[in-house]
Formats: structure tokens, C-alpha cells, sequence
């Protein structure tokens, strides 16, 4: 879709850009909030702008045609279900704030949204997601159940791979927990632009 002036593209919880790369490629201004970039010097590399910023207080300098989240799930995934007595309530706290403050800021801005998390605790408080999806219905061999949770009109492509992959593997759940697996467990790399398309409605709310 063609971007729309005085709109723009916002992912959250995003240190790689990938999932808003179709739309800067598009002519989107897009942000990529997350407190792993630098808090000091903002990056942009073409329409991406690669901004530090907490969920919960950063404020878009223009309004949002559409919204993804990525807040993380390593205290919320079923795959750690073994650590959760360990790490106990303030560790569900910091997970759970995260989802709720990005839903919280989607539903204010009014406009399509997506938070996705794997499987885990998000469904006791937000409700069951309202799609489901493994990484090889879309072209990746790669088996993980991720859920998303999404609004305002967001539309959800059907997938382009309707049999499994005799070379899908599960390297999320045989991947101990680890720096190694935070860099692979991260879905906004694996869906990237093609799944998510911007729908309609964001080019209703240029005429608002």
C-alpha cells in the first residue's frame, strides 16, 4: 500500500527492523521502538527510524497508520513453563506489563494493530489471540506456535504453505535458554512483511 502523508508505521519491541522494512521500502516513515538502541543517538537507515523508547512512555511524533509489538515473551512462554515457579510474580509482572501498556497503545491510536507471544501466560489476561500460525505456513521451516493478538480492522494473509515441510525444525523448544536462543526466538524476523498486509483501513484514517 502506498504510504500516506502525516501517517506512520510503529513496531514495538523491535530491534531489527525487519518487520516494517516492506513498508520503508513502500515509502512508510517507520519506527522501531526498543531500550536495546542507543538512548543517546537515534539510527535511521533510509525510512526507518531506530529509536530507544519503552513501551510503556514513548509517545509516536506522528500518528500511526498501523501498529505491530513484539514485547518479550521469555518470562511468559509455555516453553519456560519449567522456570515459572522459580521466577515467581515480579518477573510475570515485567512480562505482562509490557503486552498490556503496547495493547494499551494500540487500542488508543485507533488504528489495525498486532501483538505477538508464543504460546504462555498473555491468554489469562488478554484472552485467547485471535490468530494462530507456525513460521512454515509462510515459507519458513520452522515449527513454533505463535499467537497474535490483533484489532482495528487487521487483516491476517492466509497462509502460502499448507503442508508441513519434511525439513521443519523445532529449534525454539530444543534450544536451552540463552543469549542464542533470544537472537533466534524473535518472530518478526520470520514473518517479516509478507504475512501482514497494511489493510484499508489505514488509508481511512488519512481521512479522518
Amino acid at each position: 500500500m502506498n504510504a500516506v502523508v502525516g501517517l506512520c508505521v510503529v513496531s514495538l519491541a523491535d530491534r531489527t527492523g525487519n518487520m516494517v522494512k516492506p513498508w520503508a521500502d513502500a515509502g512508510w516513515t517507520c519506527y522501531c521502538v526498543d531500550i536495546q538502541h542507543s538512548i543517546r543517538r537515534d539510527r535511521v537507515e533510509g525510512n526507518i527510524h531506530y529509536v530507544w523508547g519503552d513501551v510503556r512512555s514513548w509517545t509516536p511524533p506522528t500518528r500511526p497508520a498501523i501498529i505491530f509489538g513484539f514485547t518479550p515473551c521469555t518470562h511468559l512462554c509455555g516453553s519456560g513453563a519449567r522456570d515459572w515457579k522459580k521466577k515467581g510474580w515480579p518477573m510475570l509482572r515485567d512480562g505482562m506489563d509490557l503486552f498490556h501498556a503496547a495493547r494499551m497503545a494500540a487500542e488508543w491510536a485507533g488504528c489495525p494493530w498486532m501483538l505477538e507471544n508464543p504460546v504462555g501466560r498473555i491468554s489469562g489476561l488478554h484472552g485467547a489471540s485471535q490468530h494462530r500460525f507456525h513460521p512454515w505456513q509462510y515459507g519458513d521451516p520452522y515449527q513454533k506456535q505463535t499467537c497474535l493478538w490483533t484489532g482495528g480492522g487487521f487483516v491476517m494473509p492466509a497462509p502460502t504453505v499448507q503442508e508441513k515441510p519434511a525439513n521443519c525444525d523445532q529449534r525454539i523448544w530444543t534450544c536451552p535458554p540463552s543469549g542464542k536462543r533470544q537472537g533466534q526466538d524473535h518472530t518478526a524476523g520470520r514473518i517479516g512483511g509478507p504475512i501482514v498486509d497494511l489493510p484499508n483501513a489505514a488509508s481511512d484514517l488519512s481521512r479522518r
